[in-house]
């Protein structure tokens, strides 16, 4: 029990029954702003340009968000000179600083602070377990320094690493969080999604779950085999969901990685608030009580969650000061015919359209099938030369 006064922790808030709102995307969010380049797709926003990041965190808080996760994502030394890379600040400066803003920003609310680590280059890269773990320690070191309130270890495309990294994060009695950024068919080596789950909660984790690669329909699936794993176990476990923001139906196993819109082509994939909305009550309804979104979540997305499950959780976020139960501002619109439009039925019943006649709805994606040890996943400090790319673009150019 927290003293009076106190924030309450994330354990004790899902123990008893509370829904939590996580963040969103804050990778190709700040990318869409100018503060981080795709490709690399690293952090160094938090010491180079805070006051973005601050702002993004101050959005999502006010849209609804009970975790400011620490804008650390791929802030690993080795993914920070990764493929020429030029590196401005270290990792530990990195890190320092995102725990700084997440935890100014969790502080003007009831906000918690979640450090973060991911997947890294070391691991793709065939390095040990001894040296994979010794990265993952050196970020813990500056969240354990800094305090945060738990820790997640999130995008994890092999169970394998998400066990080493949930066993570092467990020294230090911290709550840890881990999420697998996988489908229903499971690891890229094909362990399933139960059986991940139940390797998580042993090595530690007391909430599992699924983020980034596939939209809020196949990652809730997927979490649902995640809770059956645990059950059939006898283990226990709260869940968490993190979804793209981007529908996925024709995804393969890597998820949308493999689409040829990523990641510069996405926006006609975007969700709508309401299907956000029906996201967050498809999620509730299948026992998820950390509900939240990654890569292409904006706070309005945020906020659509917090107002779905605003009976549950007993207020409405700040933001919905600026926002009309089911489009209910629109009454108030000049012309007839889009009042008409300010009620739930139409917007629930609506089928968007694109405006695109002459693109499909759906793609054919990438399925090059490769993984951890493979040639063309071995990393590099060097820039990527003119001669590999010629190789990789003349792969492309044959179907693989």
């Amino acid at each position: 029990m927290a003293p009076a006064g106190a924030k309450k922790g994330i354990l004790e808030r899902l123990d008893g029954g509370e829904v939590v709102i996580g963040d969103g995307g804050f990778v190709f969010a700040l990318e869409k702003r100018g503060y981080v380049k795709a490709g690399p797709w690293t952090p160094e926003a938090a010491a180079e340009h805070p006051e973005a990041v601050r702002q993004l965190h101050r959005e999502f808080l006010r849209a609804g968000a009970n975790v400011m996760q620490t804008f650390t994502f791929y802030a690993s030394d080795d993914k920070l000179v990764n493929r020429g890379h030029t590196q401005r600040f270290t990792g530990q400066q990195i890190n320092e600083a995102a725990c700084n803003l997440a935890r100014e920003v969790a502080n003007e609310g009831d906000g918690l602070v979640a450090g973060g680590v991911s997947q890294t280059p070391s691991y793709l890269s065939c390095k040990s377990e001894n040296d994979v773990k010794a990265t993952f320690k050196k970020q813990l070191d500056v969240f354990v320094q800094k305090n945060v309130d738990f820790l997640i270890a999130e995008y994890f495309e092999h169970v394998e690493e998400a066990e080493w990294a949930v066993q570092v994060l467990k020294t230090t009695g911290k709550p840890v969080a881990a999420t697998l950024c996988i489908g229903p068919g499971g690891d890229l080596n094909g362990v399933s999604p139960g059986d991940c789950a139940v390797k998580l909660v042993r090595a530690g984790a007391q909430i599992v779950g699924i983020n980034c690669h596939f939209d809020p329909e196949t990652c809730v699936k997927t979490v649902k085999m995640m809770k059956e794993g645990v059950e059939k176990a006898g283990l226990k476990a709260h869940y968490m969901c993190q979804p793209l923001a981007y529908h996925t139906p024709d995804c393969n196993c890597q998820g949308f990685i493999d689409l040829p819109e990523f990641p510069f082509s996405l926006e006609p994939r975007i969700l709508t608030r309401w299907d956000m909305q029906k996201y967050a009550r498809e999620a509730y309804n299948a026992g998820i009580r950390y509900i939240g979104g990654c890569c292409g979540f904006e706070p309005y997305h945020i906020r659509a969650l917090a107002e779905e499950l605003a009976p549950e959780r007993g207020l409405l976020p700040a933001g919905s000061e600026k926002h009309g139960n089911w489009g209910s501002g629109l009454e108030m619109h000049t012309k007839p015919w889009v009042r008409a439009r300010a009620r739930r039925d139409y917007w629930e019943k609506l089928k968007p359209a694109s405006g695109r006649p002459l693109c499909a709805s759906m793609s054919n994606p990438d399925g090059w099938g490769v993984t951890k040890g493979h040639v063309d996943l071995m990393q590099q400090k060097e820039a990527t030369s003119k001669e590999q790319l010629r190789v990789l673009f003349d792969k492309a150019n044959k179907g693989h």
